[in-house]
């Protein structure tokens, strides 16, 4: 399947000054299978090792951090002739070992001949006593699930995505009806490329819940590899409460709503765990829609976002039929599923800081506040065609010199003063910006 993180490989591989990469991302988003499908194509050989579970891995980076060493010991466990520049040496599960990420150091330092990439999530690394992470001394790729235009490609509707790319609001509404079913069908299957895959190749929606539940238990089994019990049991909570959270019109994530009498400073652990996992988004109140908004972020009001509108789906136990017919998945759950799927788009973008606002008397909600070059877009979300946008039009009103971003299942339509940009086309709007 194409992803267009490959582009940033391309560019990592050729150029100047190039250091050992991390391609961070949350487990199941396909970091493996990109290094491994983009090493097959780019590279000579490909010399693949993982830290899970692999004594004479770990061994080998017991010892010290000599690189010819290490490069040596990566042959003989890969059985592969590694070649400076012709070669691309994979360290998978780069979280089950923090001496071998330490490496990387070296590797920048004493031979940037050879061609590191690392796989890994970062899990519970920072944690760990006595560990030392190798700041300026690697390059650092990150990936997210599959986007919505990703998830056509897959399905053979590359025309289909091409559209979203130009922005051609025109066909793109002829075609209305398409691209609001495929959207259906994303919200259902999610980003997980696993999943993606066995839906394409047939499988159904109860196996499609079945591989996101196993997904999901698999994060759970996570939590407890790194932390105390306390701690596992707080991530849980978390992690569990975040979809009830959503589903309230106020979606600011609220302490007390998991347990009577919790505190900020009782889960502050667990929430930046989540976080450097790459399951959950946080995103900050600003206080005024002015560049840089990071002047204006107010740190105690905040939400959290799952990663995956998928795996939303499954958490929730949303039935199938509820997703992929009707309207149902627009029109209930208090729109909580198009917001996830609107800042996961916004999110693979990179690089784009992304807050929300909601005035002190809670009378104007502004879902997203995005910064793009060198404008602030304020973006309202709208799961229907409904186009009312009180909130929105009194925002612009207050700020006059911003532009309104709605996205809505309603077709493209330019006010002046606001866009209204199809669901299924936000996330290529910052790139034409």
């Amino acid at each position: 399947m194409k992803r267009k993180v490959y582009e940033k490989l391309i560019e990592w591989k050729n150029k100047k000054g190039r250091k050992p990469l991390i391609l961070n991302g949350a487990r199941q988003v396909g970091k493996t299978w990109l290094l491994q499908e983009f090493g097959e194509n780019e590279y000579e050989s490909v010399a693949y090792v993982t830290c899970d579970n692999t004594p004479e891995v770990a061994e080998l980076f017991k010892q010290d951090f000599n690189t010819e060493r290490i490069v040596r010991g990566l042959s003989a466990i890969s059985g592969i002739d590694i070649l400076p520049e012709r070669s691309l040496i994979i360290i998978d599960e780069i979280q089950e070992l923090p001496t071998a990420l330490t490496s990387l150091k070296y590797f920048c330092e004493n031979a940037p001949q050879y061609h590191v990439a690392v796989a890994g999530s970062l899990l519970g690394l920072f944690i760990h006593p006595g560990f030392s992470f190798p700041v300026g001394k690697v390059d650092i790729i990150r990936i997210y699930p599959m986007t919505f235009d990703e998830f056509l490609v897959a399905k053979g509707k590359e025309n289909m995505a091409k559209l979203l790319y130009n922005r051609d609001y025109e066909i793109m509404s002829s075609l209305h009806t398409m691209f609001v079913d495929e959207l259906r069908q994303y919200y259902f299957t999610g980003g997980m490329p696993a999943v993606i895959k066995a839906y394409i190749d047939g499988a159904g929606p109860s196996e499609v819940r079945e591989m996101q539940k196993a997904i999901l238990y698999a994060y759970s089994e996570d939590f407890s590899k790194h932390v105390t019990r306390t701690e596992t049991m707080r991530i849980n909570q978390v992690w569990q409460n975040i979809p009830s959270q959503l589903a309230k019109d106020n979606k600011r994530f609220i302490y007390g709503a998991m347990k009577k009498g919790a505190r900020a400073a009782d889960y502050e652990l667990a929430i930046e765990w989540l976080i450097n996992a790459g399951l959950v988004y946080k995103i900050y109140r600003a206080s005024q829609p002015t560049m840089p908004l990071k002047f204006y972020e107010d740190m105690t009001a905040f939400k959290l976002f799952i990663l995956d509108c998928g795996l939303l789906g499954a958490m929730t136990d949303a039935p199938a039929t509820k997703i992929l017919l009707g309207d149902s998945a627009f029109k209930e759950y208090k729109g909580m599923f198009a917001e996830v799927f609107v800042l996961q788009e916004l999110k693979a973008t990179d690089n784009i800081p992304i807050y929300y606002y909601s005035s002190n008397d809670s009378t104007i909600e502004i879902d997203f506040l995005v910064q793009v070059g060198e404008a602030v877009f304020p973006i309202e979300v709208k799961a229907e065609t409904n186009l009312n946008s009180k909130s929105l039009r009194t925002y612009i009103t207050k700020h006059p010199n911003l532009k309104g971003i709605r996205t809505s299942l309603s077709p493209f339509i330019d006010q002046s003063w606001m866009e209204n940009i199809p669901l299924y086309a936000i996330g290529t709007f910052a790139s034409h910006q």
